[in-house]
């Protein structure tokens, strides 16, 4: 957090100071006829978007157009995932305009990685829209831009990350450019784009009001570490679509513990194979939580505000939950429907394991916490669009059937025995002892061993 301050500040105190030369800002009349902020200045290298077409940056993305600018990688556990967050509720706030005379570009900094078709699905899951493109071309392209547009950060032993999440916001006809935090708030950013850009000609909106108008406020810690880092990614019972999961009663779902750990270091939960972080991570397409280097204090307080604003949102009657859970606690159904599921990877076919897979999410969520993992890994086998990736999302659900079960003291009903498979490291649950293994189906379908 130590560059979020420091950079908000320098730009509200240097506002049109030029980042990118050194000579002094003149005018925005006088800069939309100066040919230092055309061709001859911003490099004209090809790019590729992560739609596949190949842009020049300078005369396909740049020229004549208003634009925000970041670099960013698409494994990146740190900044990236909050910067490209911010953005995204930045782009909700220009609303149409976006696409039309607003344009996002972020550009990777590890394009051996980064495809265009992994850029593609980094921008599904940030659901990015239109006039936002992520951009991937040759590495020394890459730094030749960043170094020009002042975005360009050296390698630094100290610094985990490997950049420093900078923003350029500018104008290329009038010559306005600003470098800003791409954590910063996103109304400040979506101001700074939207009525700043233009030489200052947006009309003036409401007359100011007095300070002494303003209401009284207490600042509430919690309310401010969500509202600063975790509501780009996250609602409290507003129903809106987000990156993460709404955390509408997330503290009567989750351990206190738990969340206490995992606000603090979800990167070492997941290395650690936590199943509710990976069950998350598979759910909200690979998402992954940055590590915001928050200290005890702030965790403590956003889980308090987390509980005080979860009750507000989605209040429930406590009898009526507790009569849920006793009710529920029976897997019987769950394991109903995963077996058809297990028949169908068998038999290398797809058909209605969606449907299966949806009615274990609906009956795992009425096992309360502790039915998360089965409920989140039953949604990622509900996205699974070919054989693979079903059988790589029926695996984690297996995990977390046997896991509920174990923990639980549950049964999982007449009949039913567990294999595992040594080729695929995998276990799963069948009907009877004759080995019907859903991982490799009509490849090798005996090929594993039944559990005593």
């Amino acid at each position: 957090m130590r560059w979020k301050i420091a950079a908000t500040i320098a730009a509200a105190a240097a506002l049109w100071l030029n980042s990118l030369v050194n000579a002094p800002y003149t005018s925005a009349a006088a800069a939309a006829g100066d040919t230092r902020w055309g061709a001859d200045f911003f490099p004209n290298v090809t790019l590729t978007t992560h739609q596949g077409k190949t842009v020049r940056f300078y005369d396909d993305l740049v020229k004549g157009k208003i634009v925000a600018i970041d670099l960013i990688y698409t494994t990146c556990k740190y900044a990236c995932p909050l910067e490209t967050a911010r953005l995204a509720q930045v782009q909700r706030l220009l609303g149409d305009r976006m696409g039309r005379d607003v344009f996002f570009y972020s550009i990777t900094i590890d394009p051996d990685h980064d495809t265009p078709a992994v850029l593609a699905e980094y921008a599904e899951k940030y659901h990015a829209g239109p006039g936002w493109l992520f951009l991937t071309g040759a590495k020394g392209d890459i730094e030749l831009i960043g170094r020009k547009l002042g975005l360009y950060t050296g390698p630094d032993p100290r610094n985990p990350d490997g950049h420093v999440p900078y923003l350029l916001v500018g104008n290329q006809a009038t010559g306005q450019w600003m470098r800003n935090s791409a954590v910063d708030n996103p109304k400040f950013i979506a101001r700074t784009i939207g009525q700043w850009m233009n030489s200052w000609q947006t009309p003036p909106g409401d007359a100011l009001k007095s300070y002494a108008e303003a209401p009284a406020r207490t600042f509430d810690t919690g309310q401010y570490t969500f509202v600063y880092h975790c509501s780009a990614c996250h609602a409290i019972g507003s129903g809106q679509a987000r990156i993460g999961p709404d955390l509408a009663g997330v503290t009567s779902r989750r351990d206190r513990d738990w969340l206490r750990r995992f606000i603090a270091a979800p990167d070492k939960m997941n290395a650690d194979g936590d199943p509710i972080a990976v069950a998350l991570r598979a759910e909200y397409r690979e998402a992954r939580m940055p590590n915001l280097k928050l200290n005890d204090d702030d965790v403590s307080a956003v889980i308090d505000y987390l509980s005080r604003a979860g009750q507000e949102a989605s209040p429930q009657p406590r009898a009526a939950t507790t009569a849920s859970s006793k009710t529920a606690a029976d897997p019987t159904a769950i394991v109903e429907a995963y077996l058809r599921i297990q028949q169908a990877l068998h038999a290398d076919a797809t058909e209605r394991i969606h449907d299966d897979a949806r009615a274990i999410a609906t009956e795992a969520g009425h096992l309360g916490s502790a039915g998360e993992p089965i409920r989140m890994s039953a949604g990622a086998l509900v996205r699974a669009t070919d054989l693979p990736a079903a059988r790589a999302a029926f695996g984690t659900l297996s995990d977390a059937i046997i896991d509920y079960v174990k923990t639980s003291g549950s049964s999982y009903g007449d009949g039913v025995t567990i294999a595992f498979c040594p080729m695929a490291q995998k276990y799963w649950l069948q009907r009877g002892d004759t080995v019907q293994n859903p991982f490799y189906g009509k490849a090798m379908p005996d090929c594993g061993r039944i559990v005593r």
